[in-house]
């Protein structure tokens, strides 16, 4: 009994998936780009009406929906850099988040590297408990930190901020540089032991070094925590420590609210930030792709 063998021909919805399939690898990068252009439009958009607002004046701002200024004006940044109050509100910004950028690293650096190289009793609960201090608002601690500060003669002091904000940096630092020592093989201290070495010698020329991405990704999170948060620091200061987040919080005149000084203020309020991003863009990737974050 001989079987016939019939030849394979293709079928019609056989044909029309093939063509499909050979179609969708070209529709797929237009898509992606077309949906990346509608998050980038998102995430820019109310950057772009900040700045527009900025260099409009408040009668433009409140009166008509325009997407570019009909009145160009830089009345507002002038106003900004001519005024003791705002400008001076930028620079104490910039002193209280630098000094909580800096004693947050340098009191996060020694525990992480406990954490990460000794087994001690309730060494996970204490981490634990660490974090959960992070995840308290900042709200909680007003009244503690201000009776405190009281009695301290602290109020109003650039220092008393900076001390206020480690209390939510110094746990997240300790979290994000103990993954990144954890990367660190034991190897390396032990070498170093061999070598001579002593341990503030090993821990600034080798271990520092090493971990150097670590070290930039933690100090750009404590930088905008301490940049952006509002509530202790309005709490905490009444004059001569008063941040940018506070005194734009109380741009009021006769006429009313000033839009436009208060855009003008956001504005510039994103520079640091973005110079920050910049400096450490590279050590940000990195710790991605390598750390906690």
């Amino acid at each position: 009994m001989m079987t016939e063998t019939m030849p394979t021909t293709p079928s019609l919805a056989g044909t029309q998936t093939s063509a499909a399939a050979r179609v969708r690898p070209g529709r797929k990068p237009l898509l992606k780009k077309l949906v990346l252009s509608l998050f980038f439009l998102f995430l820019l958009a109310p950057i772009y009406w900040l700045v527009v607002m900025s260099f409009k004046t408040d009668n433009e701002i409140i009166s008509e929906l325009t997407l570019w200024p009909q009145t160009f004006t830089l009345e507002n940044y002038r106003i900004i850099f001519t005024t003791h109050s705002w400008w001076s509100s930028y620079i104490n910004s910039a002193l209280y988040v630098t000094l909580n950028t800096i004693i947050s690293l340098a009191v996060a650096l020694p525990a992480a590297y406990a954490f990460s190289r000794f087994r001690f009793l309730g060494d996970r609960h204490l981490f634990f408990w660490l974090l959960t201090n992070r995840m308290t608002p900042p709200a909680v601690f007003v009244l503690p930190y201000f009776q405190f500060y009281s009695a301290f003669g602290l109020i109003d002091t650039h220092i008393a901020v900076a001390i206020a904000h480690c209390v939510f940096n110094v746990p997240l630092a300790v979290w994000i540089l103990e993954g990144f020592l954890k990367g660190v093989p034991k190897s390396v201290d032990e070498t170093a032991y061999i070598d001579g070495y002593s341990f503030p010698r090993f821990f600034l020329t080798v271990l520092i070094p090493l971990i150097r991405s670590g070290i930039g990704v933690t100090a750009f999170f404590c930088f905008m925590f301490s940049w952006v948060e509002l509530i202790l620091a309005r709490t905490l200061t009444t004059a001569d420590a008063k941040p940018i987040v506070a005194v734009m919080t109380r741009v009021y005149s006769g006429a009313g609210i000033e839009w436009g000084l208060i855009a003008a203020a956001g504005v510039l309020t994103l520079v640091p930030g973005i110079l920050v991003i910049w400096f450490v863009r590279n050590h940000i990737a990195r710790g991605f792709a390598m750390g906690r974050v």
